[in-house]
């Protein structure tokens, strides 16, 4: 299969005010909030999985430490 050509659906969640923002830069691109969300993740994936799984220690939510 050719990854590609895979479009299928999928519902993702986001706080109000973030995706204000995506919707925002959307518009100012010209582009869909799919590639806004994709290209965010092909630039940022190295560094999200450099943060310790939810079952490392000290974090209790799943969320990275500030």
């Amino acid at each position: 299969m050719n990854n590609k050509s895979d479009k299928r659906k999928q519902s993702l969640y986001f706080p109000e005010d973030m995706l204000q923002e995506i919707t925002a830069e959307a518009a100012r691109q010209d582009r869909s909030l799919s590639w806004i969300v994709q290209k965010s993740w092909k630039i940022s994936r190295k560094e999200i999985m450099q943060y310790p799984s939810v079952n490392g220690p000290g974090e209790d939510d799943g969320e990275p430490s500030e």
